[in-house]
């Protein structure tokens, strides 16, 4: 099994944080990085490969991760000389891929299991299979519906349910037929354009442990949550 884990962005909300490290390489708990649990969880998920697409301090990446042999995987590079978004990355790649693959921000702490995630996008047929997870979003306001200006509902500070995506999806190849490689390709487009040729991607419910370390905040929690998380991300560890 191959992953493709994006790990080229410049970290922004992250900062300062990733003023100096690319933020797949800033520390959980004491001894690990974010990446390096990412490497350990897809090898004891029985994935063979992995390709790094990196960018923004990517050297710094490539001698941290080597070519993965320390995590029992063959691990080879993608550089973005510039910002490609989401899929992007993917489009120079794909003679690079097999038929069907794992593709997944390289910020991603969750227990997830990403092996069952790419056996539910083979088995599905779908185009693009993406790894959701409620989320309650709570308005700090009072929510008004109008008509011609007359107010004819009101709710106070209500809750809205929603289902997101953690950034991990299985992706199939001939998916990305089409797309122009070195042109940038956002997550956003590729689903909208699923949509409307009406091949709509496939959704993998999940409910356990997960944080998308994007923000100081998010971060702070990951590292204060690790220790009594650990044996969960890392299982034998």
């Amino acid at each position: 099994m191959h992953a493709v884990i994006l790990a080229g962005g410049k970290g922004v909300r992250l900062r300062p944080y990733t003023t100096a490290l690319p933020k797949p390489l800033v520390p959980i708990g004491d001894q690990h990085a974010i990446l390096e649990i990412v490497l350990r969880q897809l090898s004891a998920a029985g994935f063979t490969r992995c390709t790094l697409a990196i960018g923004h301090l990517g050297e710094i990446i490539r001698a941290y991760v080597g070519d993965g042999s320390q995590w029992g995987m063959t691990v080879d590079y993608a550089t973005e000389d510039s910002p490609l978004g989401t899929m992007g990355p993917l489009l120079g790649l794909r003679d690079r891929l097999p038929e069907t693959f794992l593709v997944m921000n390289g910020d991603v702490l969750t227990d997830l299991d990403y092996a069952d995630v790419l056996r539910h996008h083979r088995d599905s047929g779908a185009p693009l299979t993406i790894a959701t997870y409620a989320r309650k979003v709570h308005i700090d306001f009072g929510v008004l519906t109008t008509d011609a200006s007359k107010v004819v509902a009101f709710t106070e500070k209500p809750s809205m349910d929603y289902r997101v995506s953690m950034g991990v999806y299985g992706l199939s190849r001939a998916t990305l037929d089409g797309y122009t490689p070195g042109l940038p390709l956002g997550f956003d487009e590729l689903v909208l354009d699923l949509l409307k040729a009406q091949n709509p991607p496939y959704a993998y419910e999940f409910d356990g442990y997960w944080l998308d370390i994007g923000r100081p905040d998010d971060y702070d929690r990951a590292n204060a949550e690790f220790t009594t998380r650990k044996s969960l991300l890392l299982k034998g560890a």
